[in-house]
């Protein structure tokens, strides 16, 4: 995966989906069209932050690295230089994947 030029807004966060499972857990090959869209990805940008009333930013608990679990749904897909990408607000994000 090669550095993109891109720096999202506010709260918002850039993530690299991971490739859907190809196979059931029953081995079971599936094509295409059956996947499940991807619901975990690694964050390849983070945004400056949310602006708050008091005109400051408000911090970001992601960072550039983190691999994440987010909606099935949200966020906005995003193709740069073939790859495709999610574009979410931190509030999309349901959980940072620890090991």
């Amino acid at each position: 995966m090669a550095k993109i030029n891109l720096r999202p807004l506010d709260d918002r966060v850039v993530v690299h989906p991971l490739e859907a499972e190809e196979m059931t857990a029953g081995g079971i090959v599936l094509p295409d069209a059956a996947r499940e869209k991807p619901q975990r990805g690694k964050v390849v940008a983070v945004g400056g932050g949310k602006l708050l009333d008091s005109g400051k930013r408000g911090e970001l608990s992601i960072a550039v690295g983190d691999e994440v679990i987010y909606g099935k749904y949200g966020g906005s897909e995003v193709e740069v230089n073939g790859e495709e990408y999610k574009i979410l607000r931190e509030s999309d994000i349901l959980a940072k994947v620890t090991s």
